[in-house]
């Protein structure tokens, strides 16, 4: 009778730890500029790695954004090659529709074979228009369908002056982006490394060296650090860019809608860097795959696991305003098997003077298979003994 009555206890004592949640934080927005700076450009954005905004000028104004588009329509391509359901070395052929896209193209005709890989490189490198409409037909059966898996993409980005009309940014009605949104987008983007590679390649030789491709973003030349992303133009939409750069662990993404004349918005792009670089620093708070919690796992075969980062974490601020920095694991203290490798389990988050500055999530370092019944009945009675002992 007592070990039923010990045997009883534990297991309310082990409901009540099971059944305890996690704790959640939020804070204040992250820094604003500490000095300042102007652009001729219409609407601008300088965010920081982290999504903090040090600069903005009108920065939900919607506007027609040209090519900047292709942000999206990049970032749809790599996570839809991430999840498996294209590869780089697919053949795509070439609609009638893509066929007939004006503007920057790279002059596909009907029913022309090219790899994925090489449609990406052209969208990345010289904003061909045919080439966008012939990967997006490729990955989604048509353009329209495409258009609202960018809407869509656009809403779970929580995006709220961004609507698309088509997959290359040739004006139409109701296509428009904001500085913000694009920043943002920008930012989701750096996410995936395939994504910068595509972005920074400088020339690149299609069908077979008969066509040299050279990348319209000349920050890749000029700028220290630069290393993507977009440029755009029509006359409607005037000079654009979203551009990163990324020196001594500081990385930086500036945006720039409607600058008026030829290489303007690169020149506005680069003053906007240069003042992020010159007036805040990083400071590393975590490497990714870095150790940072362990914890619990109950009715597993182990009995506890490491998180580790999803991504390195470094913390923006002004220059010489290094202090009252702190570190906080938001996380369950135990989790139910089975577990799986990778999986968000918590997170790390920085604060300094209480506003939240940073955050990165914590994974599961290796997954934890679900213990069978002797197993777990061999735990509860070691618990049992070690109780009444």
């Amino acid at each position: 009778m007592r070990l039923l009555r010990h045997g009883a206890l534990f297991m309310l004592l082990f409901w009540l730890l099971f059944s305890l949640g996690t704790t959640s934080f939020v804070f204040a927005a992250g820094p604003k500029a500490a000095a300042q700076m102007d652009t001729i450009a219409e609407s601008a954005v300088v965010m920081d790695g982290n999504g903090n905004v040090l600069y903005e000028k009108d920065p939900n104004k919607k506007l027609p954004p040209a090519s900047v588009t292709k942000v999206m329509t990049l970032l749809l391509a790599i996570e839809a090659l991430e999840a498996g359901r294209i590869n780089l070395t697919d053949p795509v052929y070439t609609s009638e529709n893509a066929w007939r896209q004006g503007g920057s193209q790279i002059w596909l005709e009907p029913g022309e074979s090219m790899t994925v890989k090489e449609l990406l490189t052209a969208i990345a490198v010289v904003s061909a228009n045919d080439a966008a409409v012939a990967l997006m037909e490729h990955i989604y059966g048509s353009e329209q369908s495409a258009v609202g898996a960018m809407n869509l993409r656009a809403e779970q980005l929580g995006l709220k002056n961004t609507h698309f009309a088509n997959v290359n940014g040739l004006p139409v009605p109701e296509h428009y982006m904001s500085a913000l949104d694009t920043a943002n987008i920008a930012r989701e983007a750096l996410k995936h490394p395939l994504y910068l590679e595509m972005c920074s390649i400088k020339e690149y030789w299609l069908r077979g060296g008969k066509n040299w491709l050279v990348n319209t973003n000349k920050l890749l030349w000029w700028y220290k650090g630069a290393d993507g992303l977009k440029t755009g133009w029509t006359q409607e939409a005037k000079y654009c860019f979203v551009g990163t750069a990324e020196r001594d662990n500081l990385r930086l993404i500036a945006v720039v809608f409607a600058t008026p004349e030829p290489r303007s918005h690169l020149r506005e792009s680069m003053k906007l860097l240069d003042w992020g670089f010159a007036n805040y620093s990083a400071i590393p708070i975590a490497e990714r795959g870095a150790v940072v919690e362990r914890i619990k796992v109950t009715k597993g075969t182990e009995k506890e696991i490491q998180l580790v980062t999803a991504d390195k974490l470094n913390l923006i601020v002004p220059k010489g305003q290094n202090k009252n920095i702190q570190k906080k694991v938001v996380a369950d203290t135990s989790i139910k098997a089975p577990v799986t490798a990778g999986q968000k389990y918590g997170e790390l988050v920085v604060t300094k003077d209480g506003a939240e500055m940073g955050k990165v999530d914590l994974l599961a370092e290796r997954s934890v298979g679900k213990a069978g019944f002797l197993q777990v009945f061999q735990t509860m009675l070691g618990s049992l003994f070690t109780i009444t002992g």
